[in-house]
């Protein structure tokens, strides 16, 4: 096993002045050690990652990293600036840049080395000496821990550097111990991450750090890629308060409840871990203020993690999270259902839909047969799309205790032909059934049985009865009107559809607007009309543009773009082909007011223009390489080609326009600097 960082990933003059050219400095120096087999595509990852938070810190640092499949093991390259690079952190530039590059599937105990360098960027020996190191190889023995800060055998308040993450909890005394000192306050907090690598345990950090210099007995449990290990019942029930410092659900969150939480973004744990301790304090002051009385173990279930956790978010906020929760787990379901019918069309015609069970004819030498096996395998998948809405949804809304209800409720959307909107609804109802249920106050001899007997029992009960009895019926004949309606699309109405659909899958480049245009496509995939063939076409072809558009741009008025722009432009072409809308967020995020605009007017005309064409589609996924899938795949193409030319051609337009009003470029301008056409 090779080591996480050597002195060739290693440059102590990182002359680099953007972001995303320290990322590309550093990750060629990956590339050449052949630790990352496609530049390109691991720098499109590493933008995307960036695009969902910035990566730098408080104190001069840039983390910038991602999980990839194109990285072999985990690497760690480090390049210090003299000049400073604008990773977003709140203090101004970063003068030391960590590139984290992990595997799709990396080995947890090089994660676990990762983490331990995320906690010690928090210690200012640490930093102060790679800021004063002169060898790249006494550089990167000091970034793996093998040679120690000067001075710093031990961190700040006497704990030892030790590279195991789950051994830095604070040294409090346990629940129960019979010190008779003061007890402290007593905190524990949940870091995560979306990648779970870096920002988690430097929020860890942050956190035990303000915990020792405050006086609180504060114990994290870090959630991150390699895995995590719960935090002591005895600890949890012990704490006068919670904090969640994260961007991606926390796991297991029934846990804290009836504890007073502070709900917050990972990056508020590292920049003002302070600030969220005196927050916690204070919540657990009011709620001791509200129940003067309540013991340690509460006597009842708590409030439902869609209220506590939610805190300050408005309605419309909370419905959007439920429902893309429901929505990602079902997409994998579509993917996997959609190509399996898809191909099985392919190998064996629309007739194959009328074949006998293959459980009862299989013939292993005859092309009908595997044709058959594809399209019942598929139909079986899209059998769970609406139980895995709905069950997913509740999940959401009320974690663990939702999932029973909401697949039952979903398994009868499909019973009673209530479909997508069924679904929806089955999912809805479910979660604010368990929620409800959570918050009754029930004896302590019950309350072990309520998470498995009375929860499920009681849930799935009221919403059998309102999903046949009262709700089930209206929606299962709204849904037929719309599916009716989808199958009568033509003219205008078609067209206008079009329009908005291709409007909303480029608004966000993959986010929830994006996703509820394509859950509306694929929602029609599971009863197939032939309009809802038309809206996954439109769908799928607007979802193509944004990152075509930006690869014809760069390619044909390269002298607007930086240089870094033109690489990610490159990799655009296959994320493009591949319907990966996210491919266009580098630029995006670079230039929203120009992009952003362009990108939904290339996305109205295809949408548009496939409507108008009747192109149709099975596969809910797959772009370009599902062309021979497609019907009046000619005129797909076209409708294609053509929104594609629209979005190249207004940010060409756009990017032009503010290069006129800027000052002339001259021969002394940077590489890789944009100039005006």
């Amino acid at each position: 096993m090779s080591q996480l960082i050597t002195a060739d990933l290693v440059d102590l003059d990182l002359s680099a002045d953007t972001k995303e050219a320290a990322a590309r400095s550093l990750a060629e120096r990956m590339a050449a050690a052949g630790r990352v087999t496609d530049l390109e595509a691991f720098l499109a990852d590493v933008a995307a990652r960036e695009a969902q938070m910035p990566t730098g810190l408080d104190g001069g640092i840039g983390i910038p990293h991602c999980r990839s499949a194109h990285v072999t093991e985990p690497t760690l390259a480090f390049g210090r600036s003299p000049a400073g690079i604008d990773f977003g952190a709140p203090d101004g530039p970063a003068d030391l840049v960590f590139l984290i590059a992990a595997p799709a599937g990396a080995d947890d105990d090089h994660l676990t080395i990762l983490s331990a360098l995320a906690r010690r960027l928090a210690d200012s020996a640490f930093t102060e000496a790679l800021r004063a190191e002169r060898a790249p190889g006494r550089a990167a023995a000091l970034v793996r821990g093998e040679t120690p800060p000067p001075a710093a055998e031990t961190m700040p308040g006497g704990r030892p550097d030790t590279t195991d993450p789950e051994a830095r909890q604070a040294p409090a005394a346990a629940p129960g111990s019979d010190d008779s000192g003061p007890v402290p306050f007593r905190i524990v907090a949940v870091t995560s991450c979306p990648t779970g690598i870096a920002h988690t345990y430097m929020a860890a950090e942050a956190l035990q750090r303000a915990g020792e210099e405050e006086g609180v007995d504060l114990r994290v449990e870090t959630q991150g890629s390699a895995g995590f290990r719960r935090i002591d019942p005895a600890v949890v029930a012990a704490a006068d308060a919670v904090i969640l410092a994260h961007d991606v659900e926390v796991r297991e969150k029934a846990r804290f409840a009836g504890k007073p939480v502070v709900d917050v973004g990972v990056k508020a744990a590292v920049n003002r871990p302070a600030a969220l301790i005196a927050e916690a304090r204070e919540k657990a002051a009011q709620a001791g203020a509200a129940a003067p009385a309540a013991p340690a173990s509460p006597q009842t279930t708590g409030p439902a993690p869609m209220d506590e956790d939610t805190e300050g978010e408005g309605f419309g906020t909370r419905l959007r999270t439920w429902l893309m929760t429901g929505v990602s787990y079902m997409v994998p379901f579509v993917a996997a259902g959609g190509l399996l019918i898809a191909l099985a069309f392919a190998l064996g015609g629309y007739q194959i839909g009328d074949a006998p069970s293959v459980a009862e004819h299989f013939a292993w030498g005859e092309a009908a047969s595997w044709a058959a096996l594809m399209f019942q395998t598929g139909q079986a998948a899209f059998g769970f799309l609406v139980p895995v809405l709905a069950g997913f949804i509740a999940y959401g809304m009320a974690d663990r205790p939702g999932l029973v209800p909401g697949f039952v409720g979903g398994a009868i959307a499909v019973a009673i032909d209530a479909g997508f909107l069924g679904g929806l609804a089955a999912g809805l109802l479910a979660g604010a059934v368990v929620a409800s249920i959570q918050r009754l106050s029930v004896p302590a001899a019950l309350r072990g049985i309520m998470p498995v007997v009375v929860i499920p029992l009681v849930s799935s009960a009221v919403v059998g009865f309102l999903m046949f009895v009262v709700v089930g019926g209206p929606i299962a004949s709204f849904q037929k009107a719309m599916t009716d309606w989808l199958g009568g699309l033509s003219g205008a109405n078609a067209v206008l559809l079009g329009v908005l659909l291709g409007l909303m899958m480029c608004f966000d480049l993959g986010g929830p607007v994006n996703k509820v245009a394509y859950a509306f496509a694929v929602g029609g995939l599971a009863t197939p009309t032939d309009g809802s063939l038309k809206v996954m076409a439109a769908v799928m072809a607007a979802g193509m543009v944004p990152p075509l558009g930006m690869a014809l741009a760069t390619t044909v008025r390269a002298r607007l773009f930086a240089k870094a722009e033109r690489e990610n432009g490159k990799a655009a072409w296959v994320l493009g082909a591949s319907f990966i809308s996210e491919g266009a967020i580098p630029f995006a995020a670079a230039d929203p007011l120009r992009v952003i605009p362009s990108a939904m007017a290339g996305g109205a005309v295809t949408g548009a223009l496939s409507m108008a064409f009747g192109a149709t589609l099975r596969a809910p996924h797959g772009g370009l390489f599902v062309v021979p899938l497609i019907g009046d795949a000619l005129l797909y193409v076209v409708a294609i080609a053509a929104g594609t030319v629209v979005t190249a051609a207004l940010v060409v337009l756009l990017k032009s326009h503010r290069g006129r009003t800027a000052a002339p470029a001259t021969a002394g301008t940077p590489a890789g600097e944009p100039v005006s056409a």
